[in-house]
């Protein structure tokens, strides 16, 4: 009986190789997405993410108000489901006093509420009240209302993805543009303000 060629592989010997292509694939897979996604956050603009609610009714918001926040001696109210359509474009901003970005972004808000004679609802994002009303007491409150998001729920649903974004919706309530990050003026200039001459 002659030797077998052992360049010729038999079955049971292909099996163990088989297998272990099969083990290693989902590692390989998990390798290729793990490069794509840090090639992406790192060259990616986070004001470009995509929103899959463009063009949908904004999540229903129901937040208490700011506690102790007053304007001229009057509270400030908390956000109800209808303030957000009421035939008009309003903006909805998420900011934190904690949030560095939102600092920097605050006298723009301010600016926006003027230049485009729209109301400005903020939503306090996982903040702490005496922190909260310490800034908007330092930097102006250009909200008509604020609601608190004391456990981040909010947020969740509108998609956010960080402190500060902030939202473009139409008469209807309907979201017409997001943006992630801080707003700068060139921002507002060229994208916020022709959105909100757009959603009228």
């Amino acid at each position: 009986m002659s030797e077998m060629d052992p360049s010729i592989a038999t079955p049971e010997a292909a099996a163990p190789k088989r297998r272990m292509a099969f083990a290693l694939l989902p590692v390989a897979v998990f390798a290729v997405m793990a490069v794509v996604f840090a090639f992406a956050l790192r060259t990616g603009d986070p004001s470009k993410l995509p929103s899959t609610l463009i063009g949908k009714p904004a999540p229903a918001l129901t937040l208490p108000p700011l506690e102790g926040l007053a304007d001229a001696s009057k509270p400030v109210p908390g956000i109800a489901p209808d303030d957000l359509k009421r035939g008009a474009p309003v903006v909805v901003n998420f900011w934190a006093s904690w949030c560095a970005p939102c600092v920097a972004e605050h006298p723009l808000l301010i600016i926006l509420g003027e230049k485009a004679n729209v109301p400005i609802y903020g939503v306090n994002y996982k903040d702490q009240t005496a922190g909260a009303r310490r800034f908007l007491g330092r930097y102006g409150n250009p909200f008509a209302a604020v609601g608190v998001d004391a456990n981040g729920r909010a947020a969740i649903e509108w998609g956010v993805y960080g402190m500060p974004e902030t939202f473009v919706l139409d008469g209807q309530g309907r979201i017409v543009y997001k943006h992630v990050g801080a707003l700068t003026q060139d921002v507002i200039d060229k994208i916020i303000l022709p959105a909100i001459d757009k959603a009228r």
